[in-house]
């Protein structure tokens, strides 16, 4: 038997040419996970029966709302990037901060240790504005060793005197030809030592700072006049004396 078919240059498109098209966008839309969000109510048609492989027709409206949730989905996956880009700007900035913070403690930690240790190692006159009327040893029979073992300082009684710089004292009292004197060890191992006081202000022990006043000058024990005898020594003990004015003057006092 033979069939005749509608020809012509317009036919319309039959049902399942709409639906396999609509089919093909779905499928699509379905691999990349867009549409399957999408509740089931929202698809207004069922599988048609064509003979063929089986379809599902969409409407317009699901369509639409299938790109605007495909829109939303990617403007979400970007706002995601921005939120990660500013954590990340922010965390690198604390890290930045705080290693900023931790070169500023280092610096002014550093800064504080050398200020301690100018601070430890200053040393001032123990008469500030007097002169050395006497040098280190000087001869003549003044002087039981036949030089003398300080310098002496012109002072009249009753000047005050100070200790040059940190340390301990650790004798404080008579010193026979010395008169009233003061004896301290300084924080550098070396010790220094104030003769012929009128009266001493500090006591074995005491810790004393450069500048603090220890008593005051005088004329006691073996002088002829007042002043001040210093010494500067590597023991307590008479006979160990250094020059006294190379000692200041290393530790900076311009005398």
């Amino acid at each position: 038997m033979a069939f005749t078919r509608a020809t012509g240059k317009h036919r319309r498109p039959t049902p399942t040419h709409r639906t396999t098209a609509r089919a093909a966008g779905v499928a699509a839309l379905t691999t990349t996970g867009v549409a399957g969000t999408l509740a089931a109510p929202a698809f207004a048609a069922a599988p048609e029966q064509t003979g063929l492989t089986p379809v599902v027709s969409i409407g317009e409206d699901v369509a639409d709302q299938i790109d605007a949730q495909a829109a939303a989905q990617m403007e979400a996956a970007r706002q995601k990037a921005r939120d990660d880009a500013r954590k990340k700007a922010a965390e690198e900035a604390r890290k930045r901060a705080a290693e900023e913070a931790e070169r500023q403690r280092e610096a002014e930690e550093r800064a504080a240790r050398e200020a301690e240790r100018k601070r430890l190692n200053t040393f001032v006159s123990p008469i500030p504005g007097s002169y050395v009327s006497t040098s280190y040893q000087a001869g003549g029979a003044t002087w039981s060793s036949g030089s003398h073992t300080g310098i002496d300082f012109h002072a009249g009684t009753g000047t005050p005197v100070h200790a040059v710089g940190f340390g301990t004292v650790v004798e404080a009292g008579w010193g026979g030809a010395y008169g009233n004197q003061v004896v301290i060890k300084m924080n550098d191992g070396t010790y220094t030592q104030y003769g012929h006081l009128s009266s001493i202000g500090v006591s074995a022990g005491e810790t004393v700072a450069p500048g603090q006043q220890i008593g005051l000058s005088g004329a006691t024990g073996n002088v002829t006049g007042a002043h001040l005898h210093f010494e500067a020594r590597t023991s307590p003990e008479y006979g160990s004396d250094l020059d006294p004015v190379a000692y200041l003057r290393a530790h900076g006092v311009g005398i």
